[in-house]
């Protein structure tokens, strides 16, 4: 494979560091449990260290000296598969290279230099006496963890055991060196198997340049099985090669309690408590139901789909909350946010096709359904009542404030109003007829009673939340069907949801409107017209959840904005192509938000930003509570897969060509080109015009963009 197509290469970004912690470097690399919340700039591994959960280990070991103390200023470069540390001083310089291992080994390639005139001295430090016992080339030991139901065993290893006393270098003298420490669950994985692990690095015939290879093309091997994409905009490209990396550094394998399959989590940073062995604070690694459905959105066109149904599983087999899908540590069922998780199971299903997983899923994805009519259900209609502010994901929406003007106070429980909440009742909608659509997959009788509930489910909303006048979707009073007439981001849902027609035209247009959600960074999270909109998050000019807090009052979300692009790309096919060129712009500017400061050498999406400049609200970089890979898919090359074959239907985004590439449907492989007439062929290896390839077969081919139907027989497939 040539330099340039690896992802170390298109994706490395010198120094990426925490914001609230500007020595605090980020690490691409993880392991399927272990991973660094940040690293100090010292040699080996001191931070903050986490396994399966939020632990804040401070030092797994490091490297210490006796002529120099720091070894700032120094050059960092990130990549994804690991990071490149250098200082040169008057008295030594060092050359370190490290990176987490899928099988939870940290490892250290180090490069001394002694340019002193006396002897360099280096010694191994480990964290207090968790490492005690001394057998040859390895330390071994544990670390306790009293919030969680696992201790973490470790075993050190070093390519020269003097490193544990003394290691000397005299004046001139150069020297590498190789540390690994290998991590597990005590009494689960055997200090035998670690100390294999980590002898693997350490104590192996491979120099450290060989060991950052090996590591940099074992961590490559998984962006093999991605489909790709190439087009004529560089912003577009950037953005499809690192959300691929977004999925890969937030994939997760515990094989532990409640979360025995892989999964993904919404990001590897943590909000506020860094005191070492504390948990305080909210931490994003575990398993959120909020964003499952989002992660297989993308996930899904993973030629492998055992990353897709993992957290389905893990689900499955842990229900919470009267049968609902929910939240989920190794050791508790956590509470459930509202999200279409039945939903995205069907889209996974039409990709992949795995029938045995979805009758093993099914009766689960039906008591969800159950309970969130028992729990959030009504007897006037089939709406769902929101009774707590935060389940949607959206927190402090300010809809919920309208019926008492928007108070100072939104923590006084007496100013604050349940609601029939349009996001959740759109999720219901999906949910239940993905349940059905999964009935009639498996030969399941109930598929009749599940689109009969879908049907009316969507009748309620559309005939109770829409507002002829402001041709807008609203939250409704949870007792009287008032309408709080708030311009939520979640307005929009009804058109991702496809259930509009032309009665409803009008509402996509809000989104194009400078008073409303056109702002510099799009889309704010509530339309800048209402009184509690803040930009930058606070409440009434009050910050209530801090600096960095989640509000969702005003500032844009990666979340949103991905449904929001997803509803404005469907409503543009339902209304002829009207909204192409709006469509183009939104996803470049939601692109750039992958990107600090807009440079594309920065890659790096968090969680929050503020709507009017676009400044990061969050520090947790590689945020992963959104969709993209399957809007370039479905959108901008225009691949639908639905029950019986695929609709071509791209919108034109002004690309004078793209090729998307390795598409794997039911293991059969797609591809779709497209290049203007006008453009030449030289850069790319595409005919002209829209085509269509199936299994290296040209099935389809039109001069233009343009929409077709093709069944799987007509597809040979």
């Amino acid at each position: 494979m040539p330099a340039g197509s690896r992802l170390d290469e298109k994706l490395r970004a010198g120094k990426k560091a925490l914001r609230t912690l500007p020595g605090a470097l980020l690490l691409g690399s993880t392991g399927a449990r272990l991973w660094a919340d940040y690293l100090d700039p010292v040699p080996g591994f001191s931070g903050r260290f986490d396994f399966i959960h939020k632990v804040n280990i401070p030092l797994l070991f490091k490297i210490t000296n006796n002529l120099e103390e720091s070894f700032e200023p120094c050059q960092t470069e990130w990549f994804p598969s690991h990071l490149l540390m250098a200082y040169t001083g008057n008295r030594l310089s060092l050359v370190e290279r490290k990176f987490i291992s899928w099988n939870d080994c940290a490892v250290s390639c180090q490069t001394w230099t002694n340019r002193s005139s006396e002897e360099l001295v280096l010694r191994l430090e480990t964290y207090g006496d968790a490492f005690s016992e001394c057998k040859g080339n390895y330390l071994h030991g544990m670390f306790n963890i009293e919030h969680y139901s696992f201790d973490i065993a470790g075993v050190v290893s070093v390519s020269d055991p003097a490193l544990f006393e003394e290691f000397r270098l005299k004046p001139g003298e150069s020297k590498d060196i190789i540390v690994s420490a290998a991590f597990g669950i005590s009494g689960q994985d055997h200090t035998d198997l670690l100390r294999e692990r980590a002898s693997a690095y350490a104590e192996s015939v491979y120099t450290t340049d060989e060991v950052i290879e090996n590591q940099s093309n074992e961590y490559q091997i998984w962006f093999e099985k991605t489909p790709t994409f190439t087009s004529s905009d560089p912003v577009l490209n950037k953005t499809w090669t690192y959300r691929w990396f977004l999925l890969r550094h937030n994939l997760a394998d515990p094989q532990y309690g409640h979360l025995s399959y892989p999964l993904f989590y919404e990001g590897r940073s943590h909000k506020k408590s860094k005191k070492p062995f504390s948990k305080g604070g909210w931490e994003f690694s575990k398993l959120i139901n909020l964003s499952v459905p989002l992660h297989i959105m993308d996930a899904r066109w993973y030629h492998d789909p055992v990353y897709g149904e993992g957290p389905l599983r893990n689900m499955k087999n842990a229900p919470g909350e009267d049968g609902m899908f929910s939240c989920l540590t190794v050791d508790t069922i956590m509470h459930s946010f509202a999200n279409f998780s039945c939903w995205a199971a069907y889209q996974l299903y039409l990709v992949h096709r795995n029938i045995e997983m979805i009758s093993d899923i099914l009766p689960a994805m039906k008591l969800n359904v159950s309970a969130w009519n028992r729990v959030n259900g009504n007897d006037q209609d089939h709406l769902m009542i929101e009774y707590k502010h935060t389940r949607t994901g959206k927190e402090y929406q300010p809809s919920y404030w309208y019926f008492h003007q928007f108070p100072k106070n939104p923590k006084d429980k007496e100013t604050y109003t349940h609601l029939k909440r349009v996001d959740r009742a759109v999720y219901h909608y999906l949910n239940t007829l993905g349940v059905a659509k999964l009935c009639e997959v498996t030969g399941d009788p109930e598929a009749e009673e599940y689109n009969r509930q879908a049907e009316n489910i969507k009748q309620d909303i559309l005939d109770k939340m829409w507002n002829e006048d402001t041709k807008f979707f609203y939250d409704l009073h949870y007792q009287t069907d008032e309408k709080a007439f708030v311009k939520n981001i979640v307005g929009f849902y009804p058109g991702w949801a496809e259930i509009l027609d032309e009665r409803f035209n009008g509402m996509i247009e809000h989104l194009f409107n400078e008073q409303e959600f056109h702002t510099k960074c799009p889309f704010p999270s509530v339309s800048i017209d209402c009184p509690a909109y803040s930009k930058e998050g606070g409440w009434m000019g009050h910050f209530v959840k801090g600096r960095n807090g989640c509000v969702w009052d005003g500032p844009t979300w990666p979340y949103t904005n991905s449904i929001a692009l997803d509803a404005l790309a469907k409503e543009s096919k339902r209304r002829n192509h009207q909204f192409d060129r709006q469509f183009a712009y939104y996803l470049r500017e939601y692109s750039f938000l992958h990107f600090m400061q807009r440079d594309l050498n920065q890659p790096g999406l968090v969680e929050h930003y503020n709507s009017a400049t676009g400044e990061p609200l969050s520090d947790e970089q590689e945020y992963n509570h959104s969709y993209y890979i399957d809007l370039l898919i479905s959108h901008v090359a225009g691949l639908s897969i639905e029950k019986e074959g695929i609709i071509l239907d791209p919108l034109n985004t002004g690309l004078d060509y793209f090729c998307l590439d390795r598409v794997k449907v039911a293991g059969t492989e797609i591809r779709i080109t497209y290049r203007k007439p006008s453009v030449s062929s030289d850069l790319l290896n595409v005919e002209e015009g829209y085509c269509l390839y199936v299994n290296g077969k040209l099935i389809f081919s039109n001069h233009t963009l343009c929409r077709t139907e093709l069944t799987w027989k007509e597809l040979a497939l």
